[in-house]
């Protein structure tokens, strides 16, 4: 008989858990936080958000606990199944700001119908393509008039602390947040922020101020306790979420040097060149319609929207290079695309870790994708990183059953230029090894030359 699985991420919250039931997404609700769950649910507030798309849509079954491994549990809501799940520190600037501003919409749309929120977690917020969407149906439960917005320290901490430090220097905070889950801690960002960015109202308040009283409240019961007797108006609790998303809203990145951002416009293609590979794109697509594409070095997304054009169902793209990620997220949102671009190295993804290594799946734990594009990336992981070829071959092939890999061939400018900039030795880089390292662990389907460049295309299907 198949059982209810937990979620290894959902163990943090005493007020319920989720858990795999097969393909599906299963929500308990603790018996201790039932009371305020079922005055949450009777205000309609809940089913406000979902039929807004704020939040997920959800359904409680009929069915006892019990009989799906959940006794215990006072009763149980089955949840849409999302495609594909992602964390802060892969986000851009503009996907960052754009799931604080969710989270802060959610919230006061909530507090319009008397609920606030029990916490401000950023891994309550996932993308679909480009949109943001609230997860966690237990977050909400009954306001009480005079408390202190409780989750304040960890919105501060993983919204709105690594916005303002790449605000004020530049630096994205992704590999920070990546090693530090739970964000920025104010005290640490007030050290690091130029003085002239600290004299404002708002950072006065949110950054100086808060960070003197950080450490003072540890205890959750102690923070709870301040909570009922602070006596923070509900105007004044308005305004405070009103303010933020005003400051939010006006945030941008200082800026920063992006190497890859005017990559389609400064390539070494010429226009037959890239409808050639155009062509080649969506032939591929047409071939296998994956339900999952990742495309790996997506850049600003250019391929990841011809493919979805074409009959991908949905990508994930992932590209080293955070300015040309918001590039990409952009052209996602305007064009309603399903398309989730991330930030993320390729030579060092996103690990399983947190709590026993598997409260934050790492990015092969999380992929399901059928098909997989690798446009002119192979050179770079050798030669930034020294990957050698058959390593990177396997490691892309072992994404989908399905893929297309592009091949720069080593006369290239941009391949002489990164040999040029490397000291000493490095793997062999050729269309001999490419061909022996691709066909050791997938079956060649085409390949295609762009002429003149003599750049590759090779579409593959895994296997021998």
């Amino acid at each position: 008989m198949t059982l209810a699985q937990p979620v290894s991420g959902s163990h943090r919250d005493p007020a319920g858990g989720v858990h795999f039931f097969g393909d599906r997404i299963l929500r308990t609700v603790a018996p201790e936080h039932e009371a305020d769950f079922a005055t949450t649910l009777r205000t309609g507030t809940l089913d406000r958000l979902a039929d807004s798309g704020h939040i997920v849509s959800f359904e409680e079954l009929k069915l006892p606990p019990q009989s799906l491994g959940l006794a215990g549990a006072s009763r149980v809501f089955e949840h849409p199944r999302l495609p594909f799940v992602s964390h802060p520190y892969e986000w851009s600037f503009e996907m960052l700001r754009a799931a604080g501003l969710h989270h802060l919409d959610v919230h006061l749309e909530a507090m319009e119908g008397g609920i606030t929120l029990s916490d401000s977690s950023a891994y309550n917020i996932q993308f679909l393509g480009a949109d943001p969407i609230f997860i966690d149906l237990l977050s909400f439960r009954p306001y009480r008039e005079g408390e202190i917005w409780v989750g304040y320290r960890q919105f501060c901490e993983q919204f709105l602390n690594p916005l303002l430090f790449c605000a004020a220097t530049g630096v994205m905070p992704n590999a920070w947040y990546r090693g530090a889950l739970e964000g920025i801690r104010t005290s640490d960002l007030r050290r690091l922020l130029p003085w002239r960015s600290l004299l404002s109202r708002r950072a006065l308040l949110h950054v100086v101020a808060h960070s003197a009283l950080e450490g003072v409240e540890r205890n959750p019961s102690d923070t709870a306790k301040a909570a009922a007797s602070a006596g923070l108006p509900r105007g004044s609790f308005l305004h405070m979420l009103r303010d933020l998303r005003a400051w939010l809203t006006k945030l941008t990145p200082k800026a920063a040097r992006s190497l890859w951002r005017d990559y389609t416009t400064t390539c070494s293609y010429s226009s037959e060149e890239q409808q050639a590979k155009r062509a080649e794109v969506e032939r591929f697509v047409a071939s296998c319609r994956p339900k999952l594409l990742w495309d790996i070095g997506c850049n600003t997304g250019e391929y990841s929207l011809l493919a979805l054009k074409s009959g991908a169902e949905r990508a994930i793209g992932f590209d080293s290079d955070p300015s040309a990620v918001d590039v990409a997220f952009r052209a996602a949102r305007e064009a309603k695309a399903a398309f989730t671009p991330l930030v993320g190295d390729l030579a060092n993804p996103s690990p399983s870790q947190g709590w026993s290594q598997g409260e934050r799946a790492g990015m092969h734990e999380r992929s399901s994708a059928d098909g997989v594009m690798a446009l002119a990336v192979i050179h770079h992981l050798l030669f930034s990183a020294n990957v050698p070829l058959q390593q990177s071959i396997r490691w892309i092939v072992g994404l989908a059953p399905r893929g297309l890999i592009e091949f720069v061939p080593p006369d290239d400018v941009q391949v002489r230029q990164m040999r040029a900039r490397r000291t000493g030795t490095h793997h062999p880089y050729d269309r001999e090894h490419l061909l022996a390292a691709l066909q050791a662990v997938a079956r060649i389907e085409k390949s295609t030359v762009l002429r003149p460049s003599g750049r590759e295309v090779f579409q593959y299907a895994r296997g021998g």
